[in-house]
């Protein structure tokens, strides 16, 4: 990465490709980052739907914890820093993890693979130097934190990336959603994860630095192929119902708020085999038994004017029931979709709301996430 001359962003180090390409580079995160290419947005989001869209993810955190002892003392001290299964997770295999504070609210939420005798880890952008700080506050006894800065970070989506990732990495073709590899390859090592953030199948893909453009360059040459910009990536999560940190989730929400329960595996629970004994357990745990106060949930907003993070919910008599926390357009869906928090008395989908865009307030309803089927290679 290398700082632009202007305004102290730091660059992608495939930034002049995305110039090349067209894209339109917004800041994000601390970084320039391409929010779409001369296609569109709407023509990104639906090409990433029916073939394989290419994103440039590498402003993420990509992290080594490598065991100063062994592996289990590793694992124990990083299973103490969630509410997630990490002795359970099999060498070759990844999982959605989840920092806690000690009220139960998130710090971030993150990707971490058994790599056999190592964790490979990947945190979201803006939290990145505190996710460092607090995995070396906490490890630093059992663990050499170790920050990628040589690395790239490609993610190849939807129902053709296999077909075009087995191209130049045949070994791809047999890995199934959540799997690791790494693979040797005329671009250098690829550390390859069956696994990304749009609902589609597909990759992501670290690589060296020195093998990033000429990797991109193979892939884009392909006719499945497209660069897709942040606007995209944004529409694509929020029609598979994911969560976006800092927006759908913070230190405010905890997972269970958040409809993230299927990430607080059986063992960590009250019962497991090794329950509680992470941040926020008491809270937590507590949620998981007797429900919480507000819930996430879908909401699909009726006519075509979006409600966009921010809009305040009502019930229909007028009292404040929630909020938004992410809407847009839904492509795929041809409608308006969006995201928020309500009390846990009005989460049931099919409850009639409204919510206020431009001092009127617009019927909305309830729903079921996601709004869009995923198609994960299990």
């Amino acid at each position: 990465m290398t700082e632009s001359n202007d305004d102290g962003l730091k660059r992608l180090g495939l930034h002049d490709l995305h110039l090349s390409l067209g894209g339109k580079m917004v800041p994000f995160a601390g970084y320039e980052m391409p929010v779409q290419y001369p296609a569109g947005v709407m023509k990104e989001h639906l090409h990433t739907r029916t073939a394989a869209g290419l994103f440039d993810v590498s402003h993420m955190g990509q992290v080594i914890l490598r065991p100063k002892a062994d592996m289990a003392a590793l694992v124990a001290g990083f299973e103490a820093m969630m509410p997630v299964d990490v002795a359970g997770l099999g060498q070759g295999r990844q999982r959605y993890g989840l920092f806690t504070n000690d009220q139960g609210g998130i710090l971030d939420d993150l990707m971490f693979a058994n790599r056999g005798d190592h964790l490979f880890v990947v945190v979201n952008a803006a939290c990145k130097v505190a996710d460092i700080a607090h995995m070396t506050a906490h490890l630093s006894d059992v663990a050499d934190v170790v920050a990628i800065t040589d690395r790239a970070l490609l993610a190849l989506q939807g129902p053709l990336a296999e077909q075009a990732l087995a191209r130049l990495v045949p070994g791809v073709a047999a890995m199934r959603f959540m799997d690791v590899a790494v693979f040797d390859t005329d671009f250098g090592a690829l550390w390859v994860s069956r696994s990304g953030y749009t609902g589609e199948d597909g990759y992501e893909i670290s690589v060296p630095d020195a093998g990033a453009p000429a990797l991109a360059r193979a892939l884009l040459a392909m006719a499945e192929v497209q660069p897709i910009g942040l606007g995209a990536r944004d529409s694509l999560r929020l029609e598979a119902g994911l969560c976006l940190y800092g927006h759908d989730i913070d230190t405010g929400t905890t997972p269970v708020e958040a409809g993230l329960n299927w990430a607080i595996q059986k063992a960590r629970r009250t019962g497991g085999a090794r329950a509680g004994g992470f941040p926020g357990a008491d809270a937590i745990l507590h949620q998981l038994a007797e429900g919480p106060d507000r819930r996430r949930v879908g909401l699909r907003p009726e006519g075509r004017a979006p409600m966009r993070e921010g809009t305040a919910l009502f019930c229909p008599d007028g009292t404040p029931v929630g909020h938004v926390t992410s809407g847009g357009f839904g492509p795929s869906v041809e409608a308006p979709v969006a995201m928020g928090y309500v009390a846990a008395s009005h989460a049931t989908p099919g409850t009639a709301l409204m919510g206020e865009v431009r001092g009127k307030r617009l019927p909305v309803t309830v729903c079921d996430l996601p709004f869009h089927p995923t198609t994960y290679k299990r």
